[in-house]
């Protein structure tokens, strides 16, 4: 469809031209009758001159990027051409200086103008062509940065449904049922650029609560959330990447406080751990952040505040504009 929009853009342009064009030159030139004009007879020479430079000389010049030699080209056809029209069309009999003063520009507005035209034109093809590989890299960058997190919370998952298989199988049915509802959630609904908040928050419930099963007497969980609206909608699995950082790195025996709280359509996400003062410098323990913020980058540009602070405790806060 834009295909033929743009190309009907193009044909209408043409043709305004010409008629315009030709309509302008017979009233300068009113002392031919409109049949013996030579004008007329000229400006069938003139289209294919104009067509061969748009269709042949220029793209070939500009793709080879020899633009003084297209200048001394362009310059060549435009003085032959003049003299063809003054010598054997309109056999003016004048001198070249006189005839390229009096009728050089019918040479020169359609040449000029048809090249205007096509580099225009084949700038903004240039255009929607970045534009269109900025999307796919996008798209593909995004793709990505999800793909590093599913692994994660899948495998904790099925560890804690291992253990519990072992110790405690009567709890085993709801937590398949739980990791169910998180396997669909990453496969199927994490594909949608965004879901509505509550559906996430669903997921985040879900893994929690295996955390808190796999940590029990050896991590505190605080865990709270305020929602005015569970309607907004959220990127898939944003959120899971600052909990799962609290749940990684936090130290032993020690308290994760997790805070969600959304108003007006302003998410605050407040995730607090216990950590080991050494470790904030490894790879591994910033990396994860580090994608989350591209991604952040990438889908809200200028519509969220990501801080981390490291002091006795480590604090991750999100504040995302969710409209």
């Amino acid at each position: 469809m834009t295909f033929l929009k743009k190309h009907t853009s193009q044909i209408l342009v043409h043709l305004l031209f010409w008629a315009l064009f030709v309509i302008v030159s017979l009233f300068l030139f009113s002392k031919y009758y409109w049949r013996e004009n030579p004008f007329l007879q000229y400006a069938s020479i003139l289209v294919v001159i104009v067509y061969i430079n748009n269709l042949i000389l220029l793209p070939f010049f500009v793709r080879k990027r020899l633009y003084a030699l297209y200048i001394f080209v362009f310059a060549a056809i435009s003085f032959f051409a003049t003299q063809l029209y003054c010598n054997v069309f309109a056999q003016c009999g004048c001198s070249i200086m006189k005839c390229l003063s009096d009728y050089l520009w019918q040479t020169l507005v359609p040449l000029i103008f048809f090249s205007f035209v096509w580099v225009l034109y084949r700038f903004i093809d240039k255009q929607e062509e970045v534009e269109r590989i900025k999307k796919e890299h996008t798209e593909m960058e995004l793709k990505f940065l999800k793909s590093q997190i599913n692994p994660h919370v899948l495998f904790n998952n099925l560890n804690t449904i291992y253990s519990y298989a072992i110790e405690k199988p009567n709890e085993v049915p709801e937590l398949i049922l739980m990791l169910s509802d998180n396997l669909k959630h990453v496969l199927y609904e994490s594909n949608a650029e965004t879901i509505s908040l509550e559906k996430e928050l669903q997921f985040l419930d879900n893994y929690i609560k295996f955390q808190k099963l796999r940590t029990e007497g050896v991590k505190q969980i605080f865990y709270a959330t305020e929602i005015e609206s569970k309607h907004n909608a959220i990127a898939p699995l944003l959120l899971i990447t600052i909990i799962e950082n609290a749940f990684k790195h936090s130290t032993l025996n020690s308290d994760i406080s997790i805070s969600i709280k959304e108003q007006d359509a302003v998410l605050v996400c407040t995730c607090s751990n216990d950590y080991k003062k050494d470790s904030v410098t490894t790879e591994d323990f910033n990396i994860g952040l580090q994608n989350l913020e591209k991604r952040l980058q990438l889908m809200y540009n200028n519509k969220f505040e990501f801080t981390i602070v490291k002091a006795e405790q480590f604090v991750v806060t999100l504040k995302l504009n969710l409209k």
